[in-house]
């Protein structure tokens, strides 16, 4: 039977158009490209959890098989409206007891509205790529993370991270700078797997990220110039165009657990493997 999906945006209205001047579609749009190319059949909705006037119910919520929280530049350590309805909107997702999956943001959501903290990284952005991503114990047999090697790279673009984690929840992959890469978390009915990097995206998107940083990356001593941004992301560009370029995969310090679609969305099929079961 076919799944039926919620995903949720948490970008306003402005942050959406940027993203989809630069890269073609909003956060959440490219997430729903991505599921549907994981499962061409999915029932797919879509939602935005900081300024829909009128919530979803908990009962509306129960009626998904699962739910995917897509990134957005939102800051959930700051006091703002954006961040306050988030956190309500997740609430409502945790008492309903629906299956829930975030990236990025979504992850930093989840960890808000169940008790825990967010905050700016130290000592920089996460940048393109999040290098060194290493199991804990419990990652090592946790379903989320069936597939992966005990190391990997996957693509990552924030600049804050989770501080300290809610009660009844497990960290699954950390590296040096970013103590929380991967997490379970259950809070109330719920269940939720989170993610700090973006499966989701493609190379072509992490480029156009890249872009759209570019004066923090500078700033951060990440890149000398646009002029070496925009190097990094042609080669970006060309990988994304021929995975099979060995040549550019050196370059880049990548491998298929980023250029190989299928193990870049490793999570994805994850989770969505595991809401099938549960039908």
């Amino acid at each position: 039977m076919t799944l039926r999906v919620l995903v949720v945006a948490s970008e306003t209205a402005d942050q959406r158009q940027t993203r989809r001047e630069s890269s073609g579609a909003a956060s959440h749009e490219s997430y729903v490209d991505a599921l549907r190319q994981l499962r061409p059949d999915l029932q797919v909705a879509t939602v935005s959890c900081v300024e829909r006037e009128d919530p979803l119910t908990v009962e509306e919520l129960r009626a998904f098989d699962g739910i995917f929280f897509a990134g957005s530049p939102i800051q959930m350590h700051q006091d703002t409206a954006e961040a306050d309805e988030a956190v309500r909107f997740m609430t409502s997702v945790f008492e309903a007891g629906t299956p829930a999956f975030g990236s990025c943001a979504g992850l930093q959501i989840a960890v808000a509205a169940a008790g825990g903290k967010t905050g700016p990284r130290g000592p920089h952005m996460e940048a393109g790529f999040a290098r060194n991503i290493t199991k804990t114990d419990a990652g090592l047999s946790h379903p989320l993370l069936r597939g992966r090697p005990t190391v990997w790279t996957a693509p990552a673009m924030h600049s804050s991270v989770v501080k300290t984690l809610p009660p009844d929840a497990t960290v699954l992959a950390s590296n040096a700078d970013t103590p929380v890469e991967a997490a379970e978390i259950r809070h109330r009915n719920g269940t939720f797997w989170g993610v700090q990097y973006h499966p989701e995206l493609t190379l072509a998107e992490i480029g156009t990220a890249l872009q759209r940083q570019a004066p923090d990356l500078i700033e951060e001593g990440l890149a000398r110039d646009k002029a070496a941004i925009d190097d990094h992301v042609r080669k970006l560009q060309a990988l994304h165009d021929d995975p099979d370029r060995r040549d550019l995969a050196w370059q880049l310090g990548l491998d298929k657990d980023v250029t190989e679609d299928a193990q870049r969305r490793l999570e994805l099929e994850n989770f969505l493997r595991m809401l099938e079961e549960r039908r």
